[in-house]
């Protein structure tokens, strides 16, 4: 549909009255189904409504119609036009709040505040859609409801979707200097740990000082066997 003409219904009631196009050329054109624009021939389709001029509005120019007429197969051209608007800039401003969400967004912005120090104002302003004096207001607590505000979530209210509130985080983080964290005490290198370690020999006087006295085994007096056997021999046995 991007090369229809403007209005294309009533382009083709105009040419369908004031020229000898086919159904099919008319239809081509202004992008319709052929039988529609028999339809409109036969006053069963765009009752109502007022023809539209192409030429007048630098669409088609009447060489090009004429070249139509002429040949049946032939497609007709939309005329470019040799003005060029230039784009209109949207600059874009605060989210709009519908009236049901206004009364919590000073919620969202606590929250945010809170929750999301890293976050600048220009980011919670895109969150919330709101002003940078009230961001400033709840930040210094000068807000003029600041005993009542309680945190809340501005997804859970509405205000923002967690795509686009994962996406500042994660912009804000990027800005911010990566923080090298100190995990101690640290591994002890390889070099250190495989290393063999020799011991020194040492002697039990080094280890239990030198007024220490050997420990004196006391010796068993020899045991004759010729004698317990003859006490075992004069031992009565009971019948």
């Amino acid at each position: 549909m991007s090369n229809a003409p403007l209005m294309p219904k009533a382009t083709a009631i105009w040419l369908v009255e004031n020229t000898s196009l086919t159904f099919d050329q008319i239809a081509e054109f202004c992008k319709l189904h052929p039988l529609e624009v028999k339809g409109i021939a036969d006053g069963e389709v765009g009752a109502g409504i007022r023809g539209h001029d192409p030429i007048t509005s630098g669409q088609l120019t009447r060489e090009e119609i004429e070249k139509g007429e002429q040949k049946a197969d032939y497609q007709l051209k939309l005329a470019v036009s040799k003005v060029r608007l230039p784009e209109v800039k949207r600059h874009r401003g605060p989210r709009y709040t519908p009236l049901s969400r206004r009364q919590d967004r000073p919620n969202a912005i606590l929250w945010l505040v809170r929750n999301h120090p890293e976050l600048k104002d220009a980011q919670i302003m895109r969150l919330a859609g709101t002003t940078k004096t009230t961001i400033a207001a709840i930040r210094d607590r000068t807000h003029w409801n600041s005993a009542a505000l309680s945190p809340m979530d501005p997804v859970t209210l509405g205000l923002c979707s967690q795509i686009e509130l994962d996406f500042e985080v994660q912009r804000s983080a990027k800005d911010r200097p990566a923080v090298v964290e100190d995990h101690s005490p640290t591994l002890v290198p390889a070099e250190e740990t495989t290393q063999p370690y020799y011991y020194e020999r040492t002697s039990q006087e080094d280890v239990f000082g030198a007024t220490a006295s050997k420990p004196q085994v006391e010796e068993e007096d020899e045991i004759d066997v010729d004698s317990v056997f003859a006490k075992l021999k004069d031992i009565k046995v009971k019948e």
